[in-house]
């Protein structure tokens, strides 16, 4: 009876050793190695040049999706599926499985954070203000702007841009939301707005393709003391809390690729120059700033 017993317990220790050691399997982080397997990776954009946008052609390129294609190939993913969204929507449909990265040029900040895993930084911009020509009111900071009540701003909704307006002290009536650059400059083209505040890559990249039309960068431009202290401008590669295999992979691989002549490159034509190298600044210490 006592060995029916023993045998009873070990064969019941044993059922349950494997059951845990099955359910640690299923639960293991394979996030990789199912694309791996799959061959295609979901990625995920919002049309805003120079970090996203579409040829005429319909092929989806710009400053992220170009990184992004670089680093897919050498993970042994043969190919991309890309789905168009809008800014304010990518954080949502990542965590709701759509897709599994985000390249859109995404700037990293404690909010997003809380909902997605960045990326190290592929690059730092400065703040930039496009306004029409000959800078009729002489706007040349965020702070400026901000503390002439009259002045009116551009602002492209859920950008970096409007949230580091409002933090300056920005009123609600003194931003002008509109959906990307273009609008955005017809704005201050027709005078519903004095300036369109965007990233100075943007506008760049605006100059390099004859989009300026009646407006220019405001110059010089003052940057703000929040943006420096906060390290505003960090944009990364977004993914899911839970894909850590993924996003280790595709850091390691972007690490050796961020800097790199091919990479400079590579976006040099989107506007990007070394001054928007993210150097030695982990994103870690980006999301540290009180």
């Amino acid at each position: 009876m006592k060995r029916l017993l023993k045998l009873t317990i070990v064969f019941l220790v044993v059922m349950v050793v494997a059951i845990v050691a099955v359910t640690l399997y299923l639960l293991r982080d394979r996030s990789l190695s199912r694309l791996q397997q799959k061959g295609i990776i979901r990625i995920g954009y919002a049309v805003e040049a120079p970090y996203a946008f579409l040829k005429e052609n319909g092929e989806v390129t710009g400053e992220s999706p170009e990184v992004a294609k670089w680093i897919v190939a050498r993970l042994g993913i043969r190919s991309i599926n890309w789905w168009q969204s809008e800014l304010g929507l990518l954080v949502s449909e990542l965590e709701s499985g759509h897709f599994e990265v985000i390249a859109a040029g995404m700037f990293i900040t404690l909010k997003r954070s809380q909902h997605v895993s960045f990326s190290e930084p592929t690059f730092h911009v400065r703040q930039g203000m496009l306004v029409a020509k000959g800078n009729p009111r002489q706007i040349h900071s965020y702070q400026q702007a901000v503390k002439e009540t009259d002045y009116k701003i551009a602002v492209i909704k859920d950008a970096v841009e409007e949230a580091l307006l409002l933090r300056l002290g920005a009123l609600e009536h003194q931003l002008v939301l509109v959906p990307d650059a273009l609008p955005g400059r017809v704005a201050v083209e027709s005078g519903i707005a004095d300036g369109l505040a965007l990233s100075s890559p943007a506008i760049q990249w605006m100059a390099l393709h004859e989009q300026l039309g009646k407006t220019e960068m405001a110059t010089p431009f003052e940057q703000s003391e929040l943006a420096l202290k906060e390290r505003f401008g960090f944009g990364a590669f977004a993914f899911r809390k839970n894909d850590r295999q993924l996003l280790s992979a595709w850091n390691e691989v972007q690490k050796s690729f961020i800097g790199s002549a091919e990479h400079q490159k590579s976006v040099s034509e989107f506007g990007f120059s070394s001054v928007e190298l993210p150097g030695a600044v982990t994103t870690e210490e980006v999301l540290s700033q009180p």
